[in-house]
């Protein structure tokens, strides 16, 4: 069985002793493919390094609403650059939040605006965070098309008439642990979205699933995320891991299982990464 955890930030300075563990445990797992996610200008290049060093890793870079307070031009222009990065695989974590308000909502709504932009010139798919803002969410995206999108809403939060309006655009839907919690409004949407736009997702080192709430989250974990899925659909975790990793695959063109060892520079592993 083949999972693929679609959202990490192995970044992170939790990651700082173990990742060479971390990534062990993912493997044994059955999560061969992880994607980090950055969401500055300074995490991006260190999905990139990580991408670069790790053969099941891809890189998405970005910058997240809640740190675009202090961003500069020179930013968004190093990762347009960084877009180029032949292990990079989508541009994210972008979005806006309304909750947090970190950022002023114009400067969130300027700087969305543009990357989706980016998306739709370099045909590249994009990672959403939306808290609090799915409608403005929604309506920036038909501002700029109406269809024909490519990417996903992450750590979905919205009801489900707006992850319907997010498929019908073409998005995927993702969940994390937070779908094993008791009483999860999260739950009841999922069982509504069709699995061939469902993804996978930890959102480590957040966001960790039941039986390990409380704990540091990681990719090996993703596997919970597949059994709920499994268990609310009546289906075997087997077709969840099928299809959920076909979605994958194709949504952020990543390289077949044959091919993911020679598609990374061997460098040597163990170089410490902290946010």
């Amino acid at each position: 069985m083949v999972l693929i955890d679609t959202h990490s930030h192995l970044y992170y300075s939790d990651y700082r002793d173990d990742l060479d563990q971390v990534l062990a445990r993912a493997e044994a797992a059955g999560v061969h493919r992880i994607l980090t996610i950055g969401v500055d200008l300074q995490s991006s290049h260190e999905c990139v390094r990580l991408a670069e060093t790790f053969p099941a890793i891809y890189a998405a870079v970005g910058i997240h609403p809640n740190d675009a307070v202090d961003m500069q031009s020179r930013d968004v222009q190093e990762i347009d650059d960084l877009l180029d990065h032949p292990r990079v695989v989508a541009i994210g974590e972008i979005g806006l939040d309304f909750h947090h308000k970190q950022t002023p909502p114009e400067k969130q709504m300027h700087l969305f605006r543009r990357f989706l932009e980016r998306s739709q010139e370099r045909d590249m798919p994009v990672i959403l965070h939306t808290r609090e803002a799915e409608q403005s969410t929604i309506a920036c995206l038909h501002e700029i098309s109406p269809g024909g999108w490519s990417g996903v809403f992450h750590c979905f939060g919205g009801d489900e008439e707006t992850a319907a309006q997010a498929i019908e655009m073409g998005f995927c839907i993702s969940f994390t642990g937070n779908i094993t919690y008791k009483n999860s409004r999260t739950y009841q949407v999922m069982q509504s979205i069709p699995i061939d736009r469902l993804l996978l997702e930890t959102d480590s080192p957040l966001m960790t699933p039941v039986p390990f709430r409380g704990r540091r989250n990681e990719p090996a974990f993703v596997r919970y995320v597949a059994e709920k899925i499994a268990e609310a659909k009546n289906i075997p975790i087997e077709t969840v891991a099928d299809q959920t990793t076909k979605n994958a695959v194709g949504l952020f063109k990543l390289a077949d299982e044959n091919d993911r060892a020679q598609s990374a520079p061997q460098t040597e592993p163990g170089t410490k990464f902290s946010r």
